[in-house]
Protein backbone atom coordinates (compact mmCIF):
# COMPACT_ATOMS: atom_id res chain seq x y z
CA UNK A 1 0.00 0.00 0.00
CA UNK A 2 1.73 3.30 -0.73
CA UNK A 3 2.37 5.05 2.73
CA UNK A 4 0.26 8.27 1.29
CA UNK A 5 -2.64 5.92 1.80
CA UNK A 6 -1.55 4.55 4.96
CA UNK A 7 -1.81 8.08 6.30
CA UNK A 8 -4.77 8.39 5.40
CA UNK A 9 -5.74 5.38 7.48
CA UNK A 10 -4.81 7.10 10.86
CA UNK A 11 -7.99 9.46 10.27
CA UNK A 12 -10.24 6.12 10.02
CA UNK A 13 -8.29 4.20 13.16
CA UNK A 14 -8.94 7.52 15.23
CA UNK A 15 -12.87 7.80 14.35
CA UNK A 16 -13.52 4.28 15.77
CA UNK A 17 -15.65 4.99 18.75
CA UNK A 18 -14.12 4.64 22.22
CA UNK A 19 -17.16 2.39 23.55
CA UNK A 20 -15.76 -0.15 21.01
CA UNK A 21 -12.49 -0.44 22.63
CA UNK A 22 -14.00 -0.86 25.84
CA UNK A 23 -14.97 -4.48 25.35
CA UNK A 24 -10.77 -5.52 25.29
CA UNK A 25 -10.01 -4.77 21.95
CA UNK A 26 -7.15 -2.91 20.65
CA UNK A 27 -7.45 0.97 20.76
CA UNK A 28 -5.63 1.56 18.09
CA UNK A 29 -6.13 -1.93 15.76
CA UNK A 30 -3.77 -4.91 14.61
CA UNK A 31 -0.06 -4.02 15.93
CA UNK A 32 0.09 -4.52 11.69
CA UNK A 33 -2.00 -1.84 11.05
CA UNK A 34 -0.16 0.19 13.70
CA UNK A 35 3.18 -0.44 11.98
CA UNK A 36 2.24 0.84 8.75
CA UNK A 37 0.88 3.84 10.47
CA UNK A 38 4.50 4.69 11.95
CA UNK A 39 6.36 3.77 8.54
CA UNK A 40 4.59 6.48 6.85
CA UNK A 41 4.96 8.64 9.77
CA UNK A 42 8.93 7.16 9.37
CA UNK A 43 8.85 8.30 5.88
CA UNK A 44 7.19 11.65 6.37
CA UNK A 45 9.66 12.97 9.42
CA UNK A 46 12.69 12.39 7.17
CA UNK A 47 11.60 13.75 3.64
CA UNK A 48 9.35 16.51 5.21
CA UNK A 49 11.31 17.77 8.29
CA UNK A 50 14.56 16.83 8.16
CA UNK A 51 16.42 18.83 4.96
CA UNK A 52 14.79 21.64 6.49
CA UNK A 53 16.54 21.64 9.94
CA UNK A 54 19.92 20.75 8.36
CA UNK A 55 20.17 23.76 6.75
CA UNK A 56 18.99 25.26 9.28
CA UNK A 57 21.70 24.40 11.03
CA UNK A 58 24.45 24.76 8.69
CA UNK A 59 24.84 20.57 8.20
CA UNK A 60 25.90 19.43 5.20
CA UNK A 61 26.41 15.68 6.88
CA UNK A 62 24.95 14.21 9.86
CA UNK A 63 26.33 10.86 10.95
CA UNK A 64 24.87 8.55 13.40
CA UNK A 65 26.72 5.53 14.55
CA UNK A 66 25.20 3.40 16.94
CA UNK A 67 25.68 -0.43 18.32
CA UNK A 68 23.61 -2.67 19.26
CA UNK A 69 21.37 -2.07 22.77
CA UNK A 70 23.44 1.28 22.88
CA UNK A 71 20.99 2.99 20.34
CA UNK A 72 21.46 6.55 19.66
CA UNK A 73 18.72 8.70 21.83
CA UNK A 74 17.42 9.30 18.14
CA UNK A 75 17.11 5.79 17.11
CA UNK A 76 13.46 5.54 17.78
CA UNK A 77 13.13 8.41 15.27
CA UNK A 78 14.71 6.55 12.44
CA UNK A 79 13.73 3.28 12.32
CA UNK A 80 10.73 1.36 11.01
CA UNK A 81 8.69 -0.29 13.88
CA UNK A 82 9.98 -3.10 13.36
CA UNK A 83 13.60 -2.39 14.31
CA UNK A 84 14.05 -2.96 17.73
CA UNK A 85 18.08 -2.76 18.13
CA UNK A 86 20.75 -1.55 15.80
CA UNK A 87 22.74 -3.87 13.98
CA UNK A 88 26.02 -5.13 15.53
CA UNK A 89 26.95 -1.34 14.34
CA UNK A 90 24.85 0.82 12.49
CA UNK A 91 25.66 4.32 10.94
CA UNK A 92 23.28 6.58 9.80
CA UNK A 93 24.49 9.20 7.60
CA UNK A 94 22.48 11.82 6.27
CA UNK A 95 23.57 14.17 3.57
CA UNK A 96 22.07 17.35 1.76
CA UNK A 97 22.71 16.65 -2.16
CA UNK A 98 21.23 20.17 -2.43
CA UNK A 99 18.85 20.14 -5.48
CA UNK A 100 18.84 16.06 -5.43
CA UNK A 101 17.66 16.75 -1.67
CA UNK A 102 18.32 14.67 1.12
CA UNK A 103 20.56 11.48 1.29
CA UNK A 104 19.83 8.92 3.24
CA UNK A 105 21.98 5.66 4.13
CA UNK A 106 22.53 2.84 6.74
CA UNK A 107 25.65 1.16 6.82
CA UNK A 108 25.57 -1.91 8.38
CA UNK A 109 21.83 -1.51 8.72
CA UNK A 110 18.79 -2.30 6.69
CA UNK A 111 17.24 -0.20 4.13
CA UNK A 112 14.35 0.07 7.33
CA UNK A 113 11.62 -0.71 4.84
CA UNK A 114 13.29 1.03 1.90
CA UNK A 115 13.67 4.30 3.26
CA UNK A 116 17.22 4.16 3.13
CA UNK A 117 20.36 3.10 1.02
CA UNK A 118 21.40 -0.08 3.27
CA UNK A 119 25.12 -0.69 2.67
CA UNK A 120 26.08 -4.15 4.22
CA UNK A 121 26.66 -6.95 1.62
CA UNK A 122 27.36 -7.18 -2.42
CA UNK A 123 25.97 -3.31 -3.29
CA UNK A 124 27.86 -0.47 -4.60
CA UNK A 125 27.86 2.76 -2.69
CA UNK A 126 26.17 5.53 -4.02
CA UNK A 127 28.01 7.66 -6.58
CA UNK A 128 30.35 4.66 -7.30
CA UNK A 129 34.28 5.55 -7.27
CA UNK A 130 36.21 4.40 -4.53
CA UNK A 131 32.92 3.81 -2.16
CA UNK A 132 31.97 1.34 -4.83
CA UNK A 133 32.89 -1.71 -2.23
CA UNK A 134 31.47 -5.34 -1.88
CA UNK A 135 31.09 -7.87 0.91
CA UNK A 136 29.52 -7.25 4.18
CA UNK A 137 29.99 -4.18 6.12
CA UNK A 138 30.51 -5.07 9.76
CA UNK A 139 33.74 -3.87 11.73
CA UNK A 140 36.23 -1.33 10.67
CA UNK A 141 35.06 -1.46 7.12
CA UNK A 142 31.91 0.61 7.87
CA UNK A 143 33.91 3.85 9.13
CA UNK A 144 36.43 3.24 5.97
CA UNK A 145 33.59 3.51 3.51
CA UNK A 146 31.79 6.31 5.96
CA UNK A 147 35.39 8.22 5.13
CA UNK A 148 35.02 7.34 1.34
CA UNK A 149 31.44 8.67 1.41
CA UNK A 150 32.13 12.06 3.29
CA UNK A 151 35.53 12.41 1.12
CA UNK A 152 33.19 12.03 -2.27
CA UNK A 153 30.55 14.50 -0.77
CA UNK A 154 32.84 16.78 0.32
CA UNK A 155 30.71 18.69 3.11
CA UNK A 156 31.79 22.18 5.10
CA UNK A 157 29.85 20.44 8.32
CA UNK A 158 29.67 17.28 9.50
CA UNK A 159 27.44 16.88 12.81
CA UNK A 160 27.71 14.37 14.96
CA UNK A 161 25.45 13.66 18.27
CA UNK A 162 27.89 15.25 21.45
CA UNK A 163 26.33 17.97 23.84
CA UNK A 164 27.11 18.36 27.79
CA UNK A 165 23.45 19.70 27.75
CA UNK A 166 20.98 18.03 26.04
CA UNK A 167 20.61 14.10 26.63
CA UNK A 168 18.69 13.78 23.21
CA UNK A 169 21.44 14.88 20.81
CA UNK A 170 24.70 13.20 23.15
CA UNK A 171 24.89 9.78 21.58
CA UNK A 172 28.27 9.66 20.11
CA UNK A 173 30.17 6.67 22.68
CA UNK A 174 33.91 7.62 23.50
CA UNK A 175 34.97 4.35 21.64
CA UNK A 176 32.55 5.54 18.61
CA UNK A 177 34.07 8.70 18.37
CA UNK A 178 37.34 7.68 19.15
CA UNK A 179 37.17 5.02 15.81
CA UNK A 180 35.65 7.46 13.98
CA UNK A 181 38.02 9.67 14.54
CA UNK A 182 40.75 7.49 13.60
CA UNK A 183 39.16 6.44 10.35
CA UNK A 184 38.20 10.04 9.16
CA UNK A 185 41.57 11.68 9.39
CA UNK A 186 42.53 15.68 10.58
CA UNK A 187 40.96 16.70 7.49
CA UNK A 188 37.48 15.80 8.03
CA UNK A 189 37.53 15.91 11.24
CA UNK A 190 38.06 19.42 11.41
CA UNK A 191 34.79 20.15 10.02
CA UNK A 192 32.85 17.92 12.59
CA UNK A 193 30.57 19.96 14.72
CA UNK A 194 28.20 19.03 17.46
CA UNK A 195 24.35 18.68 16.45
CA UNK A 196 23.07 19.54 19.28
CA UNK A 197 19.66 21.74 18.10
CA UNK A 198 19.78 19.68 15.02
CA UNK A 199 18.99 16.29 16.90
CA UNK A 200 16.96 17.88 19.67
CA UNK A 201 14.35 19.82 17.61
CA UNK A 202 13.95 16.43 14.31
CA UNK A 203 13.12 14.16 17.78
CA UNK A 204 11.03 17.64 18.74
CA UNK A 205 8.94 18.45 15.69
CA UNK A 206 5.63 16.32 15.41
CA UNK A 207 3.30 15.50 12.11
CA UNK A 208 0.24 16.83 11.31
CA UNK A 209 -0.69 13.47 10.61
CA UNK A 210 -0.08 12.04 14.27
CA UNK A 211 -2.59 14.23 15.34
CA UNK A 212 -5.81 12.43 15.26
CA UNK A 213 -3.99 9.87 16.76
CA UNK A 214 -3.09 11.28 19.82
CA UNK A 215 -5.94 13.18 20.07
CA UNK A 216 -7.83 9.95 20.55
CA UNK A 217 -5.50 8.20 22.83
CA UNK A 218 -6.12 11.86 25.18
CA UNK A 219 -9.63 10.43 25.18
CA UNK A 220 -8.79 7.20 25.91
CA UNK A 221 -6.29 8.48 29.24
CA UNK A 222 -9.86 10.76 30.03
CA UNK A 223 -11.89 7.48 29.75
CA UNK A 224 -9.33 5.40 31.75
CA UNK A 225 -8.91 8.14 35.04
CA UNK A 226 -12.63 8.68 34.98
CA UNK A 227 -13.50 5.07 35.84
CA UNK A 228 -10.39 4.26 37.82
CA UNK A 229 -11.32 7.68 40.30
CA UNK A 230 -15.52 6.24 40.46
CA UNK A 231 -17.20 3.55 42.91
CA UNK A 232 -16.41 0.70 39.61
CA UNK A 233 -13.01 0.88 41.23
CA UNK A 234 -12.76 2.71 44.19
CA UNK A 235 -14.76 1.28 47.79
CA UNK A 236 -13.77 4.14 50.08
CA UNK A 237 -12.28 2.57 53.68
CA UNK A 238 -11.15 -0.91 51.69
CA UNK A 239 -9.58 0.83 48.24
CA UNK A 240 -5.63 1.65 48.80
CA UNK A 241 -4.08 4.31 46.67
CA UNK A 242 -1.55 1.17 45.66
CA UNK A 243 -4.43 -0.78 44.04
CA UNK A 244 -5.40 1.95 41.70
CA UNK A 245 -1.39 1.90 40.62
CA UNK A 246 -2.52 -1.78 39.94
CA UNK A 247 -5.49 -1.05 38.55
CA UNK A 248 -4.24 1.39 35.68
CA UNK A 249 -1.52 -0.95 34.63
CA UNK A 250 -3.44 -4.04 34.18
CA UNK A 251 -6.49 -1.88 32.20
CA UNK A 252 -3.17 -0.73 30.07
CA UNK A 253 -1.90 -4.22 29.07
CA UNK A 254 -6.10 -5.21 29.04
CA UNK A 255 -6.26 -2.73 26.01
CA UNK A 256 -3.67 -3.74 24.00
CA UNK A 257 -1.31 -0.37 24.92
CA UNK A 258 1.63 0.42 27.42
CA UNK A 259 3.37 3.25 29.71
CA UNK A 260 6.63 4.31 30.71
CA UNK A 261 6.23 4.73 34.01
CA UNK A 262 4.56 3.49 37.04
CA UNK A 263 1.27 5.29 37.78
CA UNK A 264 1.56 7.79 41.10
CA UNK A 265 -1.61 7.84 43.02
CA UNK A 266 -1.37 9.95 46.10
CA UNK A 267 -4.26 11.22 49.27
CA UNK A 268 -4.55 14.58 50.46
CA UNK A 269 -6.70 14.81 53.55
CA UNK A 270 -8.23 17.23 55.90
CA UNK A 271 -5.99 17.43 59.38
CA UNK A 272 -3.57 14.50 57.68
CA UNK A 273 -0.06 15.01 56.74
CA UNK A 274 1.97 13.39 53.76
CA UNK A 275 4.03 11.45 57.21
CA UNK A 276 0.47 10.45 58.89
CA UNK A 277 -0.85 8.90 55.61
CA UNK A 278 2.06 6.95 55.02
CA UNK A 279 2.66 5.40 51.53
CA UNK A 280 -0.41 3.57 51.21
CA UNK A 281 -3.25 5.15 52.32
CA UNK A 282 -7.07 3.62 52.25
CA UNK A 283 -8.93 6.25 50.63
CA UNK A 284 -11.89 7.56 52.40
CA UNK A 285 -14.77 10.27 52.40
CA UNK A 286 -13.44 13.58 52.21
CA UNK A 287 -10.29 12.66 50.31
CA UNK A 288 -8.98 14.41 47.75
CA UNK A 289 -7.05 12.38 44.99
CA UNK A 290 -4.52 12.48 42.47
CA UNK A 291 -3.08 10.75 39.89
CA UNK A 292 0.11 10.82 37.45
CA UNK A 293 -0.52 8.56 34.74
CA UNK A 294 1.08 8.26 31.24
CA UNK A 295 -0.03 5.86 28.13
CA UNK A 296 2.51 4.68 24.68
CA UNK A 297 0.67 3.93 21.51
CA UNK A 298 2.09 3.57 18.01
CA UNK A 299 5.70 5.22 19.88
CA UNK A 300 3.41 8.21 21.16
CA UNK A 301 4.09 9.26 24.56
CA UNK A 302 0.95 11.17 27.35
CA UNK A 303 1.91 12.76 30.60
CA UNK A 304 -1.41 13.39 32.47
CA UNK A 305 -2.65 14.41 36.10
CA UNK A 306 -5.78 14.59 37.47
CA UNK A 307 -7.56 15.08 40.97
CA UNK A 308 -10.75 13.52 42.25
CA UNK A 309 -12.97 14.17 45.45
CA UNK A 310 -14.30 11.22 47.64
CA UNK A 311 -17.49 12.15 48.33
CA UNK A 312 -18.95 12.07 52.04
CA UNK A 313 -22.11 11.59 53.12
CA UNK A 314 -24.56 14.18 51.81
CA UNK A 315 -22.49 15.99 49.20
CA UNK A 316 -23.00 16.42 45.82
CA UNK A 317 -19.20 18.33 45.12
CA UNK A 318 -16.87 19.47 46.50
CA UNK A 319 -15.88 21.73 48.89
CA UNK A 320 -16.38 25.17 47.29
CA UNK A 321 -12.51 25.68 48.85
CA UNK A 322 -11.17 22.95 46.51
CA UNK A 323 -13.15 24.16 43.72
CA UNK A 324 -11.81 27.26 44.53
CA UNK A 325 -8.05 25.65 44.29
CA UNK A 326 -8.76 24.13 40.45
CA UNK A 327 -9.77 26.99 39.25
CA UNK A 328 -6.56 29.00 40.36
CA UNK A 329 -4.89 25.94 38.77
CA UNK A 330 -6.68 26.11 35.56
CA UNK A 331 -5.99 29.84 35.78
CA UNK A 332 -1.97 29.46 36.03
CA UNK A 333 -2.69 26.88 32.80
CA UNK A 334 -3.90 30.37 31.14
CA UNK A 335 -0.76 32.11 32.32
CA UNK A 336 1.29 29.29 30.49
CA UNK A 337 -0.62 29.28 27.39
CA UNK A 338 -0.48 32.89 27.60
CA UNK A 339 3.50 33.24 27.95
CA UNK A 340 4.41 30.05 25.09
CA UNK A 341 4.92 31.29 21.99
CA UNK A 342 7.44 29.95 19.24
CA UNK A 343 10.96 31.67 19.30
CA UNK A 344 11.03 32.17 22.75
CA UNK A 345 12.89 29.90 25.57
CA UNK A 346 11.76 27.79 27.80
CA UNK A 347 13.61 30.17 30.27
CA UNK A 348 12.00 33.25 29.23
CA UNK A 349 8.47 31.55 28.91
CA UNK A 350 9.34 30.51 32.57
CA UNK A 351 9.79 34.27 33.37
CA UNK A 352 6.91 35.66 31.57
CA UNK A 353 4.56 33.21 33.19
CA UNK A 354 6.06 33.85 36.67
CA UNK A 355 5.61 37.68 36.45
CA UNK A 356 2.16 37.01 35.36
CA UNK A 357 1.34 34.55 38.48
CA UNK A 358 3.14 37.09 40.83
CA UNK A 359 0.43 39.90 39.31
CA UNK A 360 -2.74 37.45 39.99
CA UNK A 361 -1.40 36.54 43.08
CA UNK A 362 -1.06 32.89 42.59
CA UNK A 363 1.36 30.68 44.82
CA UNK A 364 2.54 27.20 42.28
CA UNK A 365 5.14 26.27 40.37
CA UNK A 366 5.49 25.42 36.59
CA UNK A 367 7.62 22.87 35.46
CA UNK A 368 6.40 21.79 31.95
CA UNK A 369 8.55 19.87 29.62
CA UNK A 370 7.79 18.70 26.05
CA UNK A 371 6.52 15.72 24.89
CA UNK A 372 6.09 12.97 21.98
CA UNK A 373 8.42 9.89 20.87
CA UNK A 374 9.36 10.59 24.64
CA UNK A 375 7.67 11.56 27.78
CA UNK A 376 10.10 14.09 28.88
CA UNK A 377 10.52 14.77 25.26
CA UNK A 378 13.03 17.04 23.38
CA UNK A 379 13.24 20.66 23.11
CA UNK A 380 13.39 23.58 25.72
CA UNK A 381 12.48 22.82 29.22
CA UNK A 382 9.90 25.48 30.97
CA UNK A 383 11.09 25.01 34.87
CA UNK A 384 11.73 22.30 36.84
CA UNK A 385 9.65 21.50 40.74
CA UNK A 386 12.82 22.56 42.40
CA UNK A 387 14.23 25.33 40.16
CA UNK A 388 11.81 28.08 39.45
CA UNK A 389 14.68 30.66 38.26
CA UNK A 390 14.91 28.94 34.98
CA UNK A 391 17.19 26.02 33.80
CA UNK A 392 20.35 26.89 32.23
CA UNK A 393 20.91 25.07 28.96
CA UNK A 394 18.29 23.19 28.82
CA UNK A 395 15.56 25.65 29.57
CA UNK A 396 17.70 27.79 26.70
CA UNK A 397 16.05 26.28 24.30
CA UNK A 398 14.28 28.13 21.96
CA UNK A 399 9.92 27.13 21.36
CA UNK A 400 9.38 25.81 17.75
CA UNK A 401 5.51 25.66 16.51
CA UNK A 402 4.94 22.25 15.16
CA UNK A 403 5.71 20.76 18.65
CA UNK A 404 3.83 19.01 22.04
CA UNK A 405 3.86 20.09 25.39
CA UNK A 406 3.17 18.56 28.42
CA UNK A 407 1.14 21.71 30.76
CA UNK A 408 2.89 20.58 34.02
CA UNK A 409 2.38 22.58 36.86
CA UNK A 410 0.29 23.88 40.66
CA UNK A 411 -0.94 25.56 42.25
CA UNK A 412 -0.55 26.07 46.39
CA UNK A 413 -4.07 27.17 47.77
CA UNK A 414 -5.30 27.14 51.64
CA UNK A 415 -8.33 25.48 51.95
CA UNK A 416 -11.13 27.62 54.67
CA UNK A 417 -12.92 24.33 55.05
CA UNK A 418 -9.90 22.54 55.99
CA UNK A 419 -8.79 25.20 58.44
CA UNK A 420 -6.87 26.49 56.33
CA UNK A 421 -4.85 24.06 55.31
CA UNK A 422 -2.46 24.01 52.32
CA UNK A 423 -3.73 21.86 49.51
CA UNK A 424 -1.39 21.38 46.31
CA UNK A 425 -3.76 21.52 43.19
CA UNK A 426 -1.31 19.81 40.59
CA UNK A 427 -2.43 19.47 37.29
CA UNK A 428 -0.81 17.79 33.41
CA UNK A 429 -2.71 18.31 30.38
CA UNK A 430 -0.49 17.38 26.89
CA UNK A 431 -0.92 20.51 24.33
CA UNK A 432 -0.50 20.97 20.90
CA UNK A 433 1.54 24.25 19.66
CA UNK A 434 0.17 24.63 16.30
CA UNK A 435 2.06 25.66 13.15
CA UNK A 436 0.29 29.07 13.90
CA UNK A 437 1.66 29.11 17.17
CA UNK A 438 -1.10 29.09 19.07
CA UNK A 439 -1.69 26.32 21.87
CA UNK A 440 -4.41 24.21 22.27
CA UNK A 441 -5.57 20.93 24.20
CA UNK A 442 -5.36 17.90 22.23
CA UNK A 443 -8.39 16.94 24.10
CA UNK A 444 -9.59 19.35 27.07
CA UNK A 445 -8.17 20.36 30.25
CA UNK A 446 -9.66 19.14 33.66
CA UNK A 447 -12.36 22.12 35.32
CA UNK A 448 -14.25 20.18 37.85
CA UNK A 449 -13.28 17.25 40.04
CA UNK A 450 -13.77 13.47 38.94
CA UNK A 451 -16.25 12.70 41.67
CA UNK A 452 -16.52 9.63 43.75
CA UNK A 453 -19.56 8.79 44.73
Amino acid sequence: MPYRLIVLAAAVLAAAPLGAQQGGGLAFGTLREQAALQQAWLRLRLDRQLLPLMREYGVGCWVIPMREYNEDPTFPALVAPTTFAARRRTIYLFCDRGPQGLEKIALGGSDQGGVYVALRSARPAPGGGSAGRTAELMGDRQWQLLRDLLVERDPATIAVNRSRTFAFADGLTAAEWDAMREALGDTLVARVKDAEGLAVDFLALRLPEEEAIYRQLQQIVWEMIGTMFSRAVIIPGETRTSDLVWWWREETRRRGLTTWFQPSITVQRAGATSATLGDDPVILPGDLLWCDVGLVALGLHTDTQHNAYVLKAGETDAPAGLRAALAKSNRLQDILFEAIRPGRTGNEVLATARAMMQRDGITGTIYSHPIGLNGHGAGPLIGLWDNQDGVPGRGDHRVRAGTWFSSELQATVAIPEWGGQEVRMAQEEDFLLGADGWPRWFHRRQSSFHLVR
